[in-house]
């Protein structure tokens, strides 16, 4: 479809007879329903959805009408499509009425869409949809004007009720939960765990199913949001904040921004490195409360089936254990305030966003060692030992581990190589791996023979 005679959003004005404005869609809401005014016995349905057609400009557009052709136009096109819209009315913005729960926008206008008029449609045009595509990553907001989240944390309950913008990498996407409440209604949820350089993990919530719809479609860990007009609120249950997607929400994925790009590198490094699950080795359990014992089979066929972290134990030799190669590859050095590993004659973090980048250099050497574990049905490789666990493991700090001769090393190493063990292990997706897993270890001994008696029988009973 030709869109020489499109009207440019910031030109448009109520005088203009059939406009039509193209765009790529920024935002979208669910459909609502409620009863006619006029008539009760009679539904009428609406949506919203926001189109941008520059970098400075875009505009709201409201659907109205019957349920066939609201629903219709609801399930034509999503986010980051090219629409048309044709014979829309052009309306002045009233923000005491339903504006106040839309985006804001640049624009004085909005854009009524009724079924006697007007008609949504996917832009066919090449150059137009080439011209427009662009535009979704830039954010609507000053992309210097947000909240990093160690601000959120920082100012607290304060924020309490507060709508601001977010700037922050994605860490974990939930699983939508479906419920039905009271009155019958059905709704749906979705948690995100938000991360930065000042806080590892910060939950945002979604309720909607378009704003659900695009969040599922993001990759954990490579993904950056700038998120403008975030609801910021007090969690009770949690004690502690959260954020919100919310109708004025709009979410920008991989903002073509400095910040954006400085805060991806940061999540590359941190993620490709471990530090990521430092703070969060177990969440919120115990190592005694884990109870599961798996085979490597099984624990890779639950992993499989169920994409989502998960803890077991395993009674398995340890088969590779690289405590003799050089220190560097045994102890990391870094940065106490980012956990961004850096070299140890490095006396500054080379992280650009570091909450500390002109203080004085603070960092902290742990151990960081790699090692396999196999038993009967197969091997888990390249499992993370680090930091406390690391050193109650081998039984010495990092200190005495440097201090130690190449014989006392081999000793050390000779003592859990090729031992059967009792491994406690956290289980996370993982795109870096061929297996598409890999094991976080939360403690390891050598295994009481009566015990692995014990489960081996039962496992056995099961197959």
């Amino acid at each position: 479809m030709a869109t020489q005679n499109c009207i440019a959003i910031s030109e448009l004005h109520p005088n203009f007879s059939h406009p039509k404005v193209v765009g790529i869609v920024i935002a979208k809401t669910d459909v609502r329903s409620f009863p006619d005014r006029k008539n009760i016995e009679i539904e009428r349905f609406t949506f919203g959805f926001t189109i941008k057609d520059s970098p400075d400009f875009f505009i709201n557009v409201t659907v109205w009408g019957s349920d066939g052709y609201v629903n219709g136009h609801a399930s034509s096109f999503s986010i980051s499509d090219c629409v048309t819209v044709e014979n829309p009315l052009v309306s002045s913005k009233d923000p005491e009425k339903g504006d106040k729960f839309c985006p804001t926008t640049p624009s004085h206008y909005r854009l009524l869409v009724t079924e006697a008029h007007s008609q949504v449609c996917l832009c066919a045009d090449m150059d137009t949809i080439d011209r427009l595509l662009p535009l979704i990553h830039l954010p609507v907001k000053d992309s210097r004007d947000f909240y990093s989240l160690g601000d959120i944390v920082a100012n607290g309950q304060k924020l309490d009720g507060t709508v601001i913008n977010i700037l922050a990498a994605v860490k974990m996407i939930g699983e939508a939960k479906q419920f039905t409440t009271s009155d019958g209604r059905k709704g749906q949820r979705l948690e995100l765990k938000l991360f930065d350089d000042s806080v590892s993990s910060f939950p945002l919530i979604c309720w909607d199913k378009e704003a659900i719809q695009l969040m599922q479609t993001l990759v954990a860990r490579e993904t950056v949001l700038f998120i403008a007009d975030a609801k910021i609120s007090f969690d009770s249950f949690r004690g502690a904040m959260v954020a919100t997607f919310i109708s004025k929400s709009i979410v920008t994925v991989n903002p073509d921004t400095r910040e954006a790009s400085l805060l991806f590198s940061y999540a590359k490094e941190v993620s490709e490195s471990g530090a990521l699950d430092l703070d969060e080795a177990s969440g919120d359990l115990t190592v005694d409360s884990i109870t599961d014992v798996y085979t490597v089979n099984q624990l890779k066929q639950k992993a499989k089936e169920h994409p989502e972290a998960f803890f077991g134990i395993t009674f398995s030799f340890i088969s590779k254990l690289n405590l003799d190669s050089s220190v560097s590859k045994v102890i990391k050095t870094r940065c106490s305030r980012c956990k961004f590993q850096v070299t140890e004659d490095m006396q500054s973090c080379s992280n650009q966003l570091c909450p500390g980048k002109d203080q004085a250099f603070s960092g902290s050497a742990d151990f960081d060692l790699l090692l396999d574990f196999t038993d009967h049905t197969g091997t888990l490789q390249a499992c993370s030992l680090r930091g406390p666990v690391a050193e109650q493991t081998l039984g010495c700090t990092t200190e005495e581990f440097t201090s130690l001769t190449g014989e006392q090393l081999t000793a050390l190493k000779w003592r859990f190589l090729l031992e059967r063990c009792k491994i406690y292990v956290k289980i996370l997706p993982s795109t870096k791996m061929k297996s598409g897993i890999r094991g976080m270890i939360l403690a390891c001994s050598l295994a009481d023979p009566g015990e692995v008696k014990k489960h081996m029988s039962a496992l056995l009973q099961q197959l």
